[in-house]
């Protein structure tokens, strides 16, 4: 699979995912959350998503933070596989609802 150069990565990471940098022949992005149950729960729904993409990141997990890193490392850089990833990842992590979710069905109208 074919590699981003850094210069094309840079220019993908700023036009299509915010929040992300480029480390170490990586993509990287560290999630704040309001502590340890979010926590683990960005880690599990990370965890799901890279499962089902068969693409394992290196997480690093704290109190109160999630940092993802990504690369493809048989191909030795990063791929689309991993900015897919990130992609989907982004949504589902920073994903925050309009409405407040208490089960109400009057709230969707």
């Amino acid at each position: 699979m074919k590699t981003y150069t850094t210069r094309l990565l840079e220019k993908c990471i700023a036009e299509q995912l915010p929040g992300w940098s480029v480390v170490d022949n990586a993509i990287v992005r560290t999630y704040q959350t309001a502590g340890w149950p979010g926590t683990l729960m960005v880690v599990n729904a990370i965890a799901y998503l890279s499962e089902a993409a068969w693409h394992h990141p290196d997480l690093a997990v704290g109190y109160k933070t999630v940092t993802v890193s990504l690369t493809t490392h048989s191909d030795n850089g990063v791929t689309d596989r991993d900015i897919e990833l990130a992609k989907i990842i982004e949504q589902t992590v920073a994903w925050r609802s309009e409405l407040p979710l208490n089960g109400s069905s009057s709230q969707l109208t």
